[in-house]
C-alpha cells in the first residue's frame, strides 16, 4: 500500500454493514434494498425520458440501480467482500475524489445508477455531498416520493391500477385518490362497480367505464370529501387521507342500513364527527352530577335492602314493639 495514499474506506464500510445487519436482525427487518429501476418504471408506467447532460447530483438522493442490487444496499454499503478489489482500485485511481461522471437516471428527484456504483459508495464513505453525473430524466404517470422503498412503489402501482381499471384515469385525469392501505384501492374499485351497476339500472342502458367513473367521482366521492372537510374529520383523524375517511364513512353507512335505511353520507359524516367530539370532551357537569346522584341513590337502596338490616326489621322483638 502506498503510504502517500489515504487509507481505504472499504473495511469501515464493511463494519458499518455488519452493524446494520445486526440491528436489522434485532428489529426483525431486512436491510433496505436499492430500488431496481426496471421494477419502478414498470409499476409506475414510464412514458417519457429527456437527456439532461452532466451535472452534480446529491449523493443522498441516489436510491436505486439498474442491475447491482446484490452488491450494495440502500446506503451503498458493500453486501459482499467480493467488491473489495474493485473498490480499492477505484480509490487508488482517484485518491482525491475527482471521479469521472457516473451515469444515472433521475426520477422525481431520486437517482438510479447505471454506471459508477463503486464511486458512489466511496463518495458516501468520504462524506461527499455531491457527485458529477451524466443524467437522463425519466417521467412516470405517478410520482416517486423521496426516500421511497419498494413497498411504497407497490402502493403507487395499486393506485395506478385502480385509476386505469376504473376508467377514472381517462374520465378525470386530474383526480388523485390516496389511501393508506393498498387494499383500499381494491375496496374503492368495488364501490365504483356497485355504483355503476345501480347507475345502469337507473338509466336503463349499458354505460362505458369512463362515464360510470365520472359520475361516481362527481356525484359520490367529491361530495363525500366536501362533507369530510366541512365536518372537520381531518382535525379529528389527522393521519387519515380523504380516501381513508371516505371508505370508513361508507362502511359506517352500510352498517346502519338495517336500522335506518340508506342515509346520505353527509349525515353519516356529521354524526361521526359529533360522536367523536363528545367522546373526546368527556361528560359535562350536568352528566357528572346525574351520574353521582344515581350512584348515591343506588348506595342508599343497597344499604336499606342489606340482609342484616332486613333481618333486624323482621325479628320478633322488633315486631312486638
Amino acid at each position: 500500500m502506498d503510504p502517500l495514499l489515504p487509507p481505504s474506506t472499504f473495511r469501515k464500510a464493511r463494519r458499518r454493514k455488519a452493524v446494520r445487519r445486526v440491528a436489522s436482525a434485532v428489529r426483525g427487518e431486512d436491510t433496505e434494498e436499492l430500488l431496481p429501476l426496471d421494477e419502478v418504471t414498470r409499476r409506475l408506467r414510464l412514458f417519457d425520458q429527456v437527456y439532461l447532460g452532466v451535472r452534480p447530483i446529491p449523493v443522498d438522493r441516489i436510491v436505486g440501480t439498474v442491475d447491482r442490487t446484490r452488491e450494495f444496499d440502500r446506503e451503498f454499503l458493500p453486501r459482499t467482500a467480493q467488491v473489495e478489489e474493485r473498490w480499492k482500485r477505484v480509490e487508488r485511481t482517484f485518491p482525491d475524489g475527482a471521479f469521472p461522471p457516473i451515469v444515472a437516471y433521475e426520477l422525481d428527484g431520486s437517482y438510479f445508477i447505471v454506471d459508477g456504483h463503486h464511486r458512489v459508495a466511496i463518495a458516501r464513505q468520504r462524506g461527499m455531498t455531491h457527485i458529477d453525473a451524466e443524467v437522463t430524466r425519466l417521467r412516470t404517470r405517478y410520482p416517486l416520493p423521496p426516500g421511497a422503498d419498494i413497498r411504497q412503489v407497490v402502493h403507487l402501482e395499486q393506485e395506478r391500477l385502480f385509476m386505469e381499471e376504473s376508467g377514472l384515469e381517462r374520465a378525470r385525469p386530474e383526480a388523485r385518490i390516496t389511501v393508506s392501505r393498498p387494499q383500499g384501492y381494491v375496496e374503492l374499485l368495488q364501490h365504483l362497480k356497485v355504483h355503476g351497476y345501480n347507475l345502469m339500472l337507473e338509466r336503463g342502458q349499458v354505460l362505458a367505464r369512463e362515464e360510470v367513473a365520472a359520475d361516481w367521482y362527481d356525484r359520490v366521492y367529491l361530495p363525500a370529501v366536501e362533507a369530510i372537510r366541512r365536518e372537520g374529520l381531518h382535525d379529528l383523524f389527522p393521519r387519515a387521507t380523504d380516501g381513508d375517511l371516505y371508505l370508513w364513512l361508507e362502511q359506517r353507512r352500510t352498517s346502519l342500513i338495517p336500522e335506518r335505511g340508506g342515509l346520505p353520507i353527509e349525515e353519516v359524516a356529521r354524526e361521526v364527527a359529533e360522536a367523536e367530539r363528545r367522546r373526546r370532551s368527556g361528560p359535562g357537569p350536568a352528566q357528572i352530577a346525574q351520574k353521582v346522584a344515581g350512584k348515591l341513590t343506588a348506595a342508599r337502596v343497597a344499604r336499606k335492602l342489606s340482609p342484616a338490616r332486613v333481618a333486624r326489621k323482621l325479628s320478633p322483638a322488633r315486631r312486638r314493639t
